[in-house]
Formats: C-alpha cells, structure tokens, sequence
C-alpha cells in the first residue's frame, strides 16, 4: 500500500460524500475504513463513500462490464453496503467528468442495482436513468414518538417507506431510524422519507437514510416520493399515458424527477466536486483495524 491514497469531496444538493479512485479494486475498503473516513471529525466526513471501480475488475460488476466501464462500489457513512446511491451517481458522473475520463453527454455507471443511465448536461446538471420502481404489497405504518402514519412501500432498487405528514417537524431528530412495521417488510432495513405538499406536483421532504442517518438529501428517497406522490394524485402514468413531473425540495436544495409513462424514472440534479487531497494510509489501515 502506498503512503498517501488520492481522495476527493463532493456533494449533490448536500449529499456528501468521500470520492476514493480505485480503478483496478486494489484498495481494500472494510466497514470500519469506510466509517473512519466518513466520521465528520475524526476522517474526512461524508453521507457515505464513492469506491471508483473499472467494472471489469471488480467481481460484482464483471457481468455488466460490457455495458458499463465504470462501477460505483457504494458504502454507507457507517461502512455499509448499499445497493444504490441517486445523489451519489451523480457525483460519481461528475468525478468521472473531472477526471477527464468520460465528457458531457451520455453514459452508463454499473451499481449494485444494475446499469444506471446518465447525461451529463452543458449546464452542469445531472440526469439519472434510475429505472422502475416496484411497489411491494402490504400496509407499512412509520412511527415518531406517539405519532404513526401509513406509508408507501416503494423499492428504487433499495427500499423505502414514504410517509406523508402534516409538518416536516413532525419527522423529530432523525438521529435514530424511525420505527416502521411490520419489520417483515424491510429485513435489511429501510430508507424513510416524510413528505409535506408545497404546491401542484411540488412537495418538500426530510429523510432518515439507512445506514447514514438523517441525510441533507436523498436520489433514490426523492424518486420514491415522486412515486409515491403520484399514486396519491391520481397521476400514475402508467394510468395516465402521460409522463408525471415532480419538483421535491430536499434540505440541501431541489431535485426535479419525472416518471414515464413505461415506468422509467429520471432524476436531475447538481452535482459538485468541492476539493482533493490525499488520505494517509497508515492511519486508514489503523482505521480498518
């Protein structure tokens, strides 16, 4: 292992996370690495880790290296892993961008979800291909204290609880994940996303994200919401015919989603590489110990 390791921060609508270059998957990043850096004041500080991974060379991405060259092995901000990150491929696609290995335009990023579609805009903003959300069966109730909601159950290819609420503070802390049940219906946990309406196909949301706690934003939870919100309108577009756009503002800014009317989604966004530097290893394999 070298002494130093390349390392670089960056954030979409204040999601943020520690970006760590890994072409050829040499690094070993264990859980407790991952937490070390992402601990905002003992590491660098982040929502989580972007590990940059060809895909040829990483063995959960082999089989899509043919579509994908390039593999977002993400980590929670507690060294967990997950199976998709919405902010984070599009911070991913603006490193890939900074890095001079892909241009403005399209391109494709495998994750632990499948092949994401991306378009890197002349303006700067992000689009994500995030496929279709699937709308498991069953009632979930999400609870704050003496307060319980119902909520939509809607997997963007990582699970999520959409509770609508009459007040954002009634979502409390977050520090600790809000209890949902029946717990049958998220084994390995669950996203939860409270929600408020601030106009027509307009709503603002607070989320608890599993693994990092509660998060200044949340792609895949916006996408979840925007879903779940049009199935509460009655502007499902698989019913409609026509596509349903959703503004959700987040606590670090705004995300525009749009569902078709085959089902795909695609969220847009910014995305910012803020700074780069280099990580000390002795103290990262310290950390891992």
């Amino acid at each position: 292992m070298s002494t130093r390791i390349a390392f670089l921060k960056g954030h979409g609508t204040e999601n943020d996370f520690v970006i760590v270059p890994d072409p050829e998957n040499a690094l070993d990043l264990s859980p407790a690495a991952v937490a070390a850096l992402c601990d905002r004041r003992a590491g660098i500080g982040g929502d989580g880790v972007l590990h940059v991974v060809r895909s040829a060379a990483h063995p959960e991405a082999r089989a899509m290296a043919d579509e994908a060259e390039w593999f977002m092995d993400y980590r929670n901000g507690d060294g967990s892993v997950a199976e998709m990150c919405g902010n984070g491929v599009r911070v991913f696609a603006r490193y890939l961008q900074h890095a001079g290995h892909v241009a403005e335009g399209d391109l494709a990023i495998a994750t632990r979800a499948g092949v994401r579609t991306v378009h890197i805009a002349k303006d700067g903003d992000v689009t994500v291909g995030m496929g279709r959300a699937r709308l498991p069966e069953g009632d979930v109730t999400v609870a704050v204290g003496e307060r319980s909601w119902p909520a939509r159950n809607v997997n963007m290819g990582n699970p999520h609880a959409v509770a609508f609420v009459a007040d954002l503070a009634h979502a409390g802390d977050l520090y600790t994940a809000p209890p949902v049940s029946p717990a049958s219906a998220y084994p390995d946990g669950v996203n939860v996303e409270f929600v408020v309406d601030r106009g027509p196909r307009h709503v603002a949301m607070r989320v608890h994200e599993r693994g990092s706690g509660e998060t200044r934003s949340c792609g895949t939870g916006a996408c979840a919401v925007a879903v779940a919100a049009a199935r509460r309108d009655g502007t499902d577009p698989a019913v409609t015919g026509t596509p349903a756009t959703y503004t959700v503002d987040v606590p670090g800014g705004r995300l525009v989603i749009t569902e078709r009317p085959d089902g795909e989604i695609e969220m847009t966004g910014p995305a910012v590489i803020v700074a780069e530097g280099a990580i000390d290893a002795e103290w990262l394999a310290r950390s891992s110990g």
